[in-house]
């Protein structure tokens, strides 16, 4: 008869999870600092820079833990390597995209998306998934998609920015719970999709343009730093996410937009309208909706 798990084990593994997760969405929240310095290169081609230096990261990871065979047998599973080809696909829109909100002074309207980004997966859950919700989540969605509308109608100007970051990533991150392939394998797969365009595009800049790498030493570091930051979180927030429960998860992923809207506000002295603030807010009223939902029925079924 197998021994329970000591309490005390199981909270230690708790407590390192919490952390691990983190330190992952400390470090996603960084992102805007190694940016900045490249906001003079094309987002294309830091894009195309990040997929190929994660990709090597990530099969060096692979290869250290004496993991390999998981990537191919992910790339050997059709239904697996179609999800994870789609996700590639969503995660160069998304990487594009914030990178070239970050260059444009727009680090304010990429952590809305961000903020967005948990509601966008609820309602996803209700579309795709057919899953149910109680009233206080159709509160939080019905606040949030207010928002966002008022901010459309109020400034002009369709907030596209936001949504497609919220947008990507909701439905990357629907895609790849379905599919059966561990964070890091996943991760170095999807990469390793994206280098038959990355690569050639790269080369082709190399020979017809001027290339990231000849612009000045900071650049060039900043970027080679590209590799870690994309696999190390990735990592983190694998090994946490399955020792703590999803309601703290959840609290703890605004870290990241919340790091980067203040340093858009702050640091980078980003303007803030009156309409835009009051989206925020009323997006911020409809996150401690959703978030004390999720912690009422944690503790309390």
């Amino acid at each position: 008869m197998t021994s329970p798990t000591p309490i005390s084990d199981v909270n230690n593994s708790a407590a390192r999870g919490g952390i691990a997760v983190a330190c992952a969405f400390f470090a996603w929240g960084l992102w805007p600092l190694f940016l900045k310095p490249l906001h003079a290169v094309d987002a294309l081609q830091v894009a195309a820079w990040r997929a190929v230096l994660g990709c090597g990261v990530g099969f060096i990871w692979l290869f250290s833990r004496k993991e390999l065979h998981k990537a191919y047998d992910a790339i050997l599973s059709r239904p697996v390597a179609l999800r994870l080809l789609t996700t590639a696909a969503l995660l160069i829109i998304n990487w594009t995209v914030y990178i070239w909100a970050i260059a444009n002074h727009q680090v304010v309207s990429s952590s809305l998306g961000y903020f967005i980004n948990p509601l966008m997966n609820v309602l996803l859950g209700v579309l795709i998934l057919s899953e149910r919700l109680n009233f206080l989540q159709w509160l939080s969605i019905s606040i949030a998609t207010a928002s966002v509308t008022w901010l459309t109608f109020s400034s002009g100007e369709f907030p596209w920015i936001s949504l497609a970051l919220a947008m990507t990533f909701s439905v990357y991150g629907l895609i790849r719970k379905t599919a059966k392939v561990e964070a890091l394998p996943g991760s170095a797969v999807e990469t390793l999709f994206m280098l038959p365009l990355a690569f050639p595009f790269l080369i082709y800049n190399e020979m017809h343009f001027s290339n990231v790498l000849h612009h000045n030493a900071i650049e060039s570091f900043m970027l080679l730093l590209f590799g870690p930051l994309t696999s190390v979180p990735s990592v983190f927030f694998s090994y946490g996410a399955q020792r703590i429960n999803y309601a703290t998860v959840g609290m703890l992923q605004y870290i990241a937009p919340t790091m980067q809207f203040l340093f858009g506000l702050y640091l980078f002295h980003e303007i803030l309208s009156p309409s835009r603030l009051l989206c925020f807010v009323f997006i911020w009223l409809a996150l401690i909706i959703y978030a004390a939902d999720g912690w009422r029925k944690s503790h309390f079924s």
